[in-house]
């Protein structure tokens, strides 16, 4: 295979790569249990979820926003019962950001139905293409956790 030839099937693939990752990151976005938070809202809770109490700096950091529409968010986290703020232990102009247990239920209720979702779809195929993909999804997951 010439130089070009590889480039094209590797475009090809790139872009075929690409389309099936938003296409099936759109089908399970649409598998939502709630639409009352919006997805940036969703993001926060689910970092909240995974990562523990941070102070909202932190958590604007991780979500890579702005502080002031962190503010925005964790005030309508906070209005809907799904976070909580208390004081930071050692530095009295910071607060921390906590999810609380409706937050969490929310989050799991999300998880669960997504995954309902894939598994209806991982049952239609055949064994090695489980197989595969399993192999994919480890590749994904790598390419996915480099730096730049």
């Amino acid at each position: 295979m010439s130089n070009k030839e590889l480039d094209v099937a590797e475009s090809s693939l790139t872009s075929r790569l690409r389309l099936a990752v938003v296409r099936l990151n759109r089908r399970l976005r649409a598998q939502r249990t709630s639409s009352s938070i919006t997805l940036t809202q969703l993001s926060a809770l689910f970092c909240l979820y995974k990562c523990g109490p941070l102070t909202p700096g932190e958590l604007a950091a991780k979500e890579v926003v702005q502080p002031p529409s962190m503010t925005r968010v964790i005030a309508a986290l906070e209005e809907l019962g799904y976070v909580s703020r208390r004081p930071h232990p050692s530095d009295g102009r910071q607060a921390i950001v906590e999810i609380t247990e409706e937050g969490s239920a929310h989050i799991r209720a999300d998880i669960s139905a997504r995954e309902a979702w894939l598994d209806k779809r991982l049952a239609e195929l055949t064994e090695a293409e489980r197989e595969l993909l399993s192999r994919a999804a480890e590749i994904i997951d790598r390419m996915a956790s480099q730096q730049d």
